[in-house]
């Protein structure tokens, strides 16, 4: 198997992946969809990036949460966005006007 290169991530990214990552409702799929990150590549930011207590509060609560694998979710329809999504993202075109 080949490794693919990847673009080093900046500190932008990293804390937006941790804010994402600390998100309920954010499936681990929508993070590596937008950063090319596996989940254990998560796991591992989590880990350097949080302190060691927050990191274990954190892994204990999204281990087996069905909304943080897309697969698992018992709603299927559309993406959750909560209302401050345009702002988390910096889209600069919103869906309503």
């Amino acid at each position: 198997m080949e490794d693919k290169q990847r673009i080093p991530l900046n500190l932008r990214d990293i804390d937006r992946i941790v804010e994402m990552a600390w998100e309920d409702r954010t499936p681990f799929e929508a993070i590596t969809f937008q950063f090319d990150v596996t989940e254990k590549e998560v796991i591992e930011i989590m880990r350097r990036e949080m302190k060691p207590s927050s990191f274990r509060m954190w892994r204990k609560r999204v281990q087996g949460r069905s909304t943080k694998h897309r697969l698992k979710r018992s709603f299927t329809t559309g993406r959750h966005r909560c209302s401050r999504q345009r702002t988390i993202s910096n889209n600069k075109i919103s869906k309503r006007r």
